[in-house]
C-alpha cells in the first residue's frame, strides 16, 4: 500500500495563516466601502443589475467565513479548497475582461488600493491559488514547539510583506503607463474604465 504523502505542519500552518489573513483583510476592506466594491462588481460586466447586490454580499461572506474557518482548528481542507475555488472565479472574470480589452479597477482591494486590471493580476492570483492548494495537502503527525510557532509566525509576517510589496509594485506598473482615454461605462454609473496604453 502506498504511503499517504503529509507534509510538515509548520510551512501548512502559515500557507493558511496568511490565505486567512488575505481573506479577511479584503472583506474588511469591502465593508469599509460596500457601494464601491458593488460598483467594481458591475464593472466587471458579467452579472445582471439584479444579481449585483447579491453577489458583492456573497463574495464578502464567503471570504469572512473562509478566511476564519482557515485558522479554527480542526476545520479541514474544506475552508482552503474553498478559498481555492474564489481565487480561480475572481481570476476567471479578470481573465475574461482582459480577452475584452478592458482595463477596469479590479476591485481587489489590496495594501496598494485602486488597481487596474492587468495579466500580472492573473499571474499573482495563480501564486495564491497554487498556495492555497498545497495548504491543503494533509498534515504530518509530530509535535509542535515553541520555535514551530514562532516559525509560523515569521512565515506569515514574510508572505504578507511580500505581496503587500508585489501588490504596490504592480499598482505603480500600472500608474506609470500614461492613460490613453477614460471613459464612462454607461451601464455603471460612477465607475471609470480606464484604457491603459502598452509599453
Amino acid at each position: 500500500m502506498a504511503a499517504r504523502l503529509t507534509l510538515d505542519p509548520v510551512p501548512l500552518l502559515a500557507l493558511r495563516g496568511g490565505l486567512a489573513l488575505l481573506l479577511l483583510f479584503t472583506a474588511a476592506h469591502k465593508l469599509r466601502d460596500v457601494a464601491g466594491f458593488r460598483a467594481a462588481v458591475e464593472g466587471y460586466g458579467l452579472l445582471p443589475g439584479a444579481w449585483l447586490t447579491p453577489a458583492a454580499a456573497l463574495f464578502v461572506i464567503l471570504e469572512l467565513a473562509f478566511g476564519a474557518s482557515l485558522i479554527w482548528p480542526g476545520s479541514g481542507a474544506a475552508p482552503v479548497w474553498g478559498a481555492a475555488a474564489l481565487l480561480i472565479l475572481y481570476t476567471g472574470a479578470i481573465t475574461i475582461n482582459l480577452t475584452r480589452g478592458r482595463r477596469i479597477d479590479c476591485g481587489c482591494a489590496g495594501p496598494a488600493g485602486r488597481v487596474p486590471l492587468a495579466w500580472s493580476l492573473v499571474a499573482r492570483n495563480a501564486v495564491l491559488i497554487c498556495a492555497a492548494l498545497v495548504s491543503a495537502a494533509p498534515a504530518g503527525a509530530r509535535t509542535l514547539m515553541w520555535l514551530d510557532g514562532v516559525t509560523v509566525c515569521g512565515g506569515i509576517a514574510a508572505m504578507v510583506l511580500i505581496y503587500a510589496a508585489a501588490d504596490t509594485a504592480l499598482a505603480n506598473a500600472a500608474r506609470l503607463r500614461p492613460p490613453t482615454s477614460v471613459d464612462r461605462s454607461p451601464h455603471v454609473e460612477g465607475t471609470e474604465e480606464l484604457s491603459w496604453s502598452t509599453p
